[in-house]
């Protein structure tokens, strides 16, 4: 689409050069060919080192830009992204014919869309729907009923559950000055490297952009929410009922307790664990054991239960 056609349906003023924009991408990964929007002041050290051929941005922000850059200026330059995401978004269906390994066992009635590749000695039961331009690697067990979108990445020995759904969009809406819910089409994927195991009921969200990835050796319990653009960190542990809001990310061997839960945009480092109920809504820079709502250490969370129980006594 030409940068005068989006400027065009976002309502934007455009009379700069004119150019072909390919897709949308985050001001880190996009390149010179795709569209990228700025409105988050944390994210302000990445303006000036964008590759983007264009960014919809605030005025305000303009001297930022990198000189190769053109600036798409709004007040709502979150809005503006999330009403062009829809002319962005891949079609649902394809008609290219998939590539199934002779080795692998596909039951009867399940559901294999097009341009999908499946490989050698994985098994996919009843009522499984495979999307398009799904890879799925050698020796998998897809059990009955999971749904895997479009787009998705998977390994080998990975085994997913009954009724997971891995890929479908993450809640994500921005909202006009007048309390209306504009969709963001999720344009990204989710990846599911080698040796995890996904529970069943779990939901696995595709990124925004770019991907949601659950790194090798992770085990995911029976209904488990992973947001939007999560990273999984190889060989961590998210137990029954905890949740990642988007964009969490979890070091190795990081341990999630049942109903545990995380706020957006936060890092958990390696080998930390969170009790079950601990609520994560700042990173996590020291491994060690935490619990409880603020989070604190385990053991602090554990005397102030005490401390509390005795007053009550008294």
């Amino acid at each position: 689409m030409k940068l005068s056609k989006i400027a065009e349906i976002l309502d934007i003023k455009f009379d700069g050069e004119d150019k072909e924009i390919s897709g949308m991408n985050t001001l880190m990964d996009a390149n010179e060919n795709e569209i990228s929007f700025f409105d988050n002041k944390k994210y302000l050290k990445e303006l000036p080192n964008t590759k983007a051929g264009a960014v919809i941005l605030k005025e305000e922000f303009k001297d930022y830009l990198p000189k190769n850059t053109i600036g798409l200026f709004t007040d709502e330059p979150y809005l503006k992204m999330a009403m062009l995401t829809k002319y962005f978004a891949k079609p649902l269906i394809q008609d290219e014919p998939s590539d199934i390994s002779f080795y692998a066992k596909i039951a009867e009635n399940v559901v294999v869309g097009g341009n999908s590749k499946i490989d050698d000695g994985t098994l996919i039961m009843a009522g499984a729907v495979i999307g398009a331009n799904v890879k799925i690697g050698k020796n998998c067990v897809i059990y009955p009923n999971v749904v895997i979108y479009n787009d998705t990445i998977i390994g080998d020995n990975v085994r997913i559950h009954a009724g997971a759904v891995i890929g479908s969009d993450g809640f994500g809406y921005a909202h006009t000055k007048m309390g209306e819910h504009v969709k963001i089409y999720h344009l990204g994927y989710v990846e599911i490297e080698d040796d995890v195991e996904i529970g069943a009921n779990t939901t696995i969200d595709r990124g925004a952009f770019g991907k949601t990835i659950i790194k090798k050796g992770a085990k995911i319990d029976n209904l488990v929410q992973i947001g939007h653009n999560c990273e999984v960190g190889e060989y961590s542990i998210l137990v029954s009922q905890s949740g990642l809001a988007g964009s969490s990310k979890l070091g190795r061997n990081v341990v999630m307790g049942g109903q545990a839960a995380t706020a957006g945009h936060l890092e958990i480092a390696p080998f930390t664990q969170i009790a079950a109920r601990g609520g994560v809504t700042k990173s996590i820079k020291e491994s060690g054991i935490y619990g409880g709502f603020p989070l604190m250490p385990q053991k602090t969370w554990l005397k102030l239960q005490a401390k509390i129980a005795g007053l009550l006594k008294k």
